[in-house]
């Protein structure tokens, strides 16, 4: 055996002996003013300096705070003139250990007004065609009327200063709010809802043929922003994409609609028998006991009687929400509804999903059932579900989420036929933002800076979802997939650290490549064990708190005992590309006979003769096929096979990003054997590294990266020989098994 460790020893003094080549050449290059950027380094130039709020392993500190803001409110729907009127009564919690001498209040709908500034900040070109109506609406100034109109602010009775910049507000006080304190005030306000589909937007009304509206109503009323010890006052202006920080708090909302319509919102409903029939709290009650099917509240027979009636009196739903940060609901008459509990470790949560008949037959077959797959599988990735309900609300073209009730498109032919990719898509975006009640509704990231840090972490853990729910449907790989972005015009791309407004190709910076970057975390580079445990470390140490990314990045390495800033640098702050390929081929061969260069080492330096005697026999290696002597080894090595075919495999890495090398050896009889070297490889040659692989039969190819897991953007230098080839479909059914 001690012979046979002399023959590993030759292999790896091979390997020495080029890495002390390159190591001159680096030498030489730093003489020459050229280095290469350490890939390696730690990320202290770039991550804010901890503090005891935000602490070095990425946990809250002992003196963490954040404010409280409680809301009251009565909110009544006028759908003659579809317009929304509210009086909110908001008790402001100063938690903080500052003295506030002002408040801000976020007007979202502002937005959308007639003078706002959003229109002029788009860059836009002429067009060949358009309809009258755009023309009118682009060159003519038609005004619409929509945003805020304030009635009142004002506390104890008394008018309260304040002054509007836009689409936010700030509220004047006439002393200085010290810490512990807390300040009540009212506002009452109405504004005209906007039509989704004509005037866009996150919320507002669909109207259908029959002259039925469905409303879906969310960020409608005035709301605090969120003050912390990171932005202070995060009050940047929202122009239409970034979305939104807000603080914790507890809501009653009493909310008014016609006497016909169905209604859910955030929170729990406080009055079931002034607004549901003995028939549908009889269903509601056996809903509450079915976790394996969905049972039918409102039937579509009855919501389509339903909905050729038009009621003048109306009915008042209230609702309770504890610790939200939001507040939303929908109405309308034409709702059919359905529940079913789901059972998050001995919990019973309500799934529940409404929608017009015009989402039959897709949505009664899936949308509640795809809640309660949701439900299930993030709470085993971060924490059980904490709210007592999640709702689906189907609208034609939305995709918005909210505490505890999310709106989705996903919409059959009038015929009820649909599509595989449109059951997708349905499936894919309730997921999506029902997975929203974690990231951000709990874990409260702050989406106007980092949008990715909502939409890139709840779509990682929406495709481990989707999996559970149908593997067959959604079966993809995020890695190959981010690919053609990532390899892309490099002036048209940001680094994923980017705040939200200012990042080109929206979706995949904020969405698919973080969610890519920790699909590769989680199957490469990681593995799923300590994956898992430092996610989940990182949901439970912020729910229902205000983590920034250095919190996600600290506490990923902290609760795994893995340094990833060589990841989080190269992924979310570059836009460098990753490729690895192989560069050169070398076969190796053993032999009784030391090579040229040996032989100079020994005639020319005393000492290194010394050193090679005292090692007593030897057995060489040599490039030179015609000096090749397979047997050298046998009498070492006691009856053991002998590797006698070796490759000398040189990597060559054309990118920027550094992955680890996986690499796939096929051998003659058809075989194969995966070996992975981690990142690390590259710390110190970030453009090429060497492997010697040794076998006792041939190895007739080599590939890198044969499943595609590392975000490749070109496998033309993948393999050896050289060939074409794409093993997507083999991987994906391994995964499935």
């Amino acid at each position: 055996m001690k012979k046979l460790s002399l023959f590993l020893f030759s292999l790896f003094f091979i390997s020495f002996s080029a890495i002390a080549q390159e190591t001159k050449k680096d030498e030489k290059k730093v003489q020459q003013g050229h280095t290469d950027q350490n890939k390696f380094r730690q990320m202290k130039d770039v991550l804010a300096t901890p503090n005891d709020q935000h602490t070095a392993s990425g946990a809250p500190g002992h003196q963490y705070t954040q404010q409280k803001v409680d809301y009251k409110m009565d909110i009544r729907l006028d759908e003659s003139t579809n317009k929304i009127y509210g009086d909110e009564h908001i008790t402001y919690h100063n938690n903080s250990k500052d003295a506030l001498e002002y408040l801000w209040v976020q007007l979202d709908q502002n937005m959308r007004a007639d003078d706002s500034k959003t229109p002029l900040a788009r860059s836009t070109g002429a067009s060949e065609f358009i309809t009258p109506g755009n023309f009118k609406k682009t060159y003519m100034g038609a005004k619409k009327g929509f945003g805020y109109h304030i009635e009142l602010v004002e506390s104890d009775g008394k008018p309260l200063s304040h002054t509007i910049n836009r689409t936010m507000m700030r509220i004047n006080l006439s002393k200085p709010l010290q810490s512990g304190e807390t300040f009540k005030f009212r506002i009452k306000w109405n504004y005209k809802i906007n039509d989704i589909n004509k005037d866009g937007g996150r919320s507002g009304l669909e109207t259908f043929p029959d002259g039925n509206n469905n409303y879906t109503i969310a960020q409608f009323f005035p709301r605090l922003a969120v003050y912390n010890n990171v932005e202070g006052w995060q009050n940047m202006q929202f122009w239409g994409r970034s979305e939104f920080a807000l603080e914790f708090g507890d809501y009653e909302v009493n909310l008014t609609v016609p006497a016909d319509h169905i209604v859910e919102a955030t929170g729990s409903l406080q009055n079931e028998k002034d607004v549901l029939s003995k028939e549908q709290r009889k269903r509601f009650e056996k809903a509450r006991k079915s976790f394996d099917n969905p049972v039918m509240i409102v039937t579509q027979a009855e919501a389509e009687k339903n909905e050729k009636g038009r009621a003048t009196k109306t009915k008042t739903w209230k609702f309770k929400a504890n610790k939200v940060r939001d507040f939303a609901f929908a109405t309308s008459r034409k709702y059919i509804w359905d529940a079913m509990a789901v059972n998050i470790n001995g919990k019973t949560v309500m799934a529940t999903s409404l929608y017009p008949k015009e989402g039959n037959p897709l949505w009664e077959e899936h949308s509640t059932r795809a809640i309660a797959t949701t439900l299930i599988e993030y709470s085993k990735l971060t924490f059980d579900y904490p709210y007592p309900k999640a709702v689906s609300v189907h609208s034609e073209r939305q995709g918005m989420e909210y505490p505890m009730i999310c709106f989705n498109f996903g919409r059959p032919n009038p015929d009820g036929t649909y599509s595989d990719r449109t059951k997708r898509g349905m499936i894919g975006v309730i997921v999506h933002e029902v997975g929203h009640n974690f990231f951000p509704m709990i874990v409260n990231s702050d989406e106007r800076q980092w949008t990715w840090m909502d939409e890139g972490l709840n779509s990682f853990v929406e495709i481990l979802a989707e999996f559970k729910y149908d593997y067959d449907l959604f079966a993809k790989n995020p890695a190959k997939e981010i690919t053609r972005y990532m390899a892309g015009d490099q002036s048209n791309l940001s680094p994923i650290m980017s705040q939200g407004d200012y990042v080109k190709q929206f979706g995949p910076n904020a969405y698919t490549k973080p969610a890519a970057g920790l699909y590769m975390l989680r199957k490469t580079i990681m593995g799923p064990e300590l994956f898992d445990y430092a996610f989940r470390t990182y949901a439970q140490r912020w729910m229902f708190k205000h983590p920034t990314p250095e919190d996600f990045f600290r506490t990923m390495e902290d609760a795994s005992g893995m340094d990833l800033d060589w990841f989080f640098r190269g992924w979310f702050y570059t836009t460098d590309v990753n490729d690895i390929g192989i560069s050169k081929v070398k076969p190796l061969y053993l032999t009784d006979k030391p090579g040229e260069r040996i032989k100079n080492i020994i005639a020319s330096n005393p000492r290194a003769k010394a050193y090679f005697e005292g090692l007593g026999d030897l057995v060489y290696i040599t490039d030179k096929k015609e000096d090749a002597k397979p047997d050298a080894m046998n009498k070492y090595v006691d009856g053991q096979e002998v590797p006698s075919y070796i490759y000398s495999v040189e990597f060559e890495k054309p990118g920027g990003l550094v992955m680890p090398i996986i690499v796939e050896l096929t051998y003659a009889d058809g075989s194969t054997k995966r070996e992975t070297f981690p990142a690390q490889i590259w710390m110190r040659d970030d453009n090429k590294v060497t492997r010697v692989f040794a076998s006792t039969q041939e190895i007739t190819s080599i590939v890198v990266d044969p499943d595609f897991e590392t975000a490749d953007v070109d496998t033309s230098n993948n393999s050896w020989p050289k060939k074409e080839g794409d093993k997507f479909d083999e991987m994906k059914q391994k995964n499935k098994n």
